[in-house]
């Protein structure tokens, strides 16, 4: 009985939501002491405060595949499908990390795209560290990068994410107002002063790939333009 989803739960993506977490994987963290100890009975407000006691995120690690209690919890909360606005209290939790990156995965694998977007795409103002578990040691990530992984990757903390239409599609569609802008955007424009140069230099200071990617790739073309000239 412990391991079966609330019977009032609805399906996501057209199956149980616990199966959204291989079986395999399932398996493991039910025969899990954590599991079996911690996740007893819990409500979805028990859920949050185990959450706020959680140090890293993480799949399975080790030899034997050991599931995290990030990864319990998250079975936990497909197990009793917490209610839309309670998920989004996760989300816009800024007291405890662990919280918000809690919420942010278990809406990725059940959320509509719109609110996907809508919901995650905030965390990339949020650059707070995350300890990592992977499954050979330790990693530091971002809340930011954790925005970002879940938004753009197939799979996280071992997990296959469920397919996510690209945002441009769900713009066209009418989905999504867009394109999203950074909240830097105002200000590199008002710096930049109009200068598309500048403007890159500005991006690229404040850490955005394309714009330094670009930048390499004008000094690229300059260079070869000079040594062009003085042959």
């Amino acid at each position: 009985m412990a391991n079966l989803t609330d019977p009032l739960a609805a399906a996501v993506h057209g199956t149980n939501p616990q199966n959204l977490v291989e079986y395999i994987t399932r398996q493991k963290i039910y025969d899990s002491l954590y599991w079996k100890e911690e996740c007893f009975g819990l409500s979805a407000s028990d859920v949050a405060t185990k959450a706020v006691e959680l140090k890293a995120l993480g799949g399975s690690y080790g030899g034997n595949s050991k599931p995290t209690r990030f990864l319990c919890l998250i079975l936990k909360m497909l197990q009793i499908q917490p209610e839309e606005g309670i998920v989004e209290q996760f989300l816009e939790n800024e007291d405890f990390k662990y919280v918000r990156a809690l919420g942010a995965f278990y809406l990725r694998l059940t959320g509509r795209p719109s609110e996907i977007f809508e919901l995650i795409e905030p965390l990339f103002n949020d650059h707070r560290k995350l300890r990592y578990r992977t499954p050979t040691g330790w990693v530091i990530t971002y809340m930011d990068q954790l925005a970002d992984e879940l938004l753009h990757q197939d799979r996280y903390c071992g997990i296959a994410l469920p397919h996510l239409p690209k945002r441009d599609v769900l713009e066209t569609a009418g989905y999504l107002d867009g394109p999203r802008q950074s909240p830097l955007a105002p200000l590199i424009e008002d710096k930049a002063g109009g200068s598309p140069e500048r403007m890159l230099e500005l991006m690229a200071e404040s850490g955005n790939e394309a714009a330094i990617a670009a930048l390499d790739e004008r000094k690229k073309r300059k260079m070869e333009a000079e040594e062009k000239e003085q042959k």
